[in-house]
């Protein structure tokens, strides 16, 4: 399983919002309250791979957004019960991906049902085991799990929306195309104007573009924008406004349309490791731009996604 190669820089705390220290050793795991009944859980992806975690407060249950590794799904059980003492009933998986995945079968074995798009468990059949028991020799949360593979998620849905509403809170789960994999969902709080985006929006140099459709990710951060929102909290890096989404597409474009121009001068992937982008997009830029280069040039010049040249089932 390739493995991400970018800058992980030490996250930092949210000006004016309510902090609560959610690890007693030196990493930087926070869950701060973001609304009413809405936390952002800030993973600790430099030291211990994990992805962020939103948890959504409803009436009588609460949902989590992403299953996070094993070792991530424990410590985030672990300071849901610090804002809440109701019980967690859902866990989405924003998309296949194990950090976002891996511990699926940690909230099931706690009570909880796990929830996708049909797109991340087909994600799940065209690339697992293999990808679990690569992980397995690398990651002792996933090999002490003692599986042969991920679990998938527990519940599906087909349509691009899927609704949540028990009076208290709207939720809505979408679906808007293949972009950083062929599952991304999206969670949306239309009455909070909140929009949870898994790795279909990063907030940093954490894109991982080896299993997505580098040519179609800003139409679907686009399809998205086109919501109302006020707020994002994305897979990885810190929370922000809808510039947030803004860059993340601007990034994709400019990424495509920079290879595209190395492969009409007759540049070779090894060329492209000096390749330059607009400051406009810096955020995203990081040391996984050679790879991300690479990927988009083998899009380019075999014509397809670049999840379809990675393979899988």
């Amino acid at each position: 399983m390739r493995k991400r190669s970018v800058i992980l820089s030490l996250f930092v705390a949210l000006a004016g919002l309510a902090f609560f220290v959610a690890r007693t050793d030196a990493t930087p795991e926070t869950i701060a309250q973001i609304a009413p009944g809405v936390w952002f859980r800030e993973g600790d992806l430099k030291n211990l791979g994990h992805c962020n975690n939103i948890v959504i407060e409803m009436k009588d249950y609460l949902i989590v957004v992403d299953a996070n590794f094993p070792s991530g799904a424990r410590a985030t059980m672990a300071d849901v019960k610090r804002v809440s003492s109701k019980p967690v009933k859902y866990v989405f998986d924003t998309h296949h991906h194990g950090d976002h995945s891996y511990g699926n079968a940690v909230w099931t074995d706690a009570g909880a049902t796990t929830l996708a798009y049909r797109g991340v468990a087909e994600e799940m059949k065209r690339y697992e085991p293999a990808r679990w028991q690569q992980t397995a020799k690398q990651r002792k949360d996933v090999a002490a799990m003692n599986r042969p593979s991920v679990e998938p998620p527990k519940q599906t849905f087909d349509d691009n929306l899927f609704v949540l509403d028990d009076g208290a809170r709207k939720v809505e789960f979408h679906f808007f195309g293949w972009a950083h994999t062929r599952g991304d969902g999206f969670v949306y709080l239309p009455k909070e104007q909140i929009l949870c985006t898994g790795d279909a929006v990063v907030n940093g140099p954490y894109n991982y573009t080896a299993d997505g459709n580098i040519g179609n990710w800003p139409e679907v951060v686009r399809a998205a924008e086109k919501l109302k929102v006020k707020t994002v909290l994305p897979g990885h890096g810190v929370p922000g406004g809808p510039e947030v989404m803004a860059g993340q597409a601007q990034f994709m474009v400019e990424l495509r349309k920079a290879v595209k121009s190395a492969v009409d001068q007759g540049k070779k992937p090894a060329e492209l490791a000096k390749l330059q982008l607009p400051d406009s997009v810096k955020n995203w830029v990081g040391d996984g731009l050679a790879a991300q280069a690479k990927d988009a040039y083998e899009e380019i010049t075999q014509g397809k996604p670049h999840g379809e040249i990675l393979g899988g089932k």
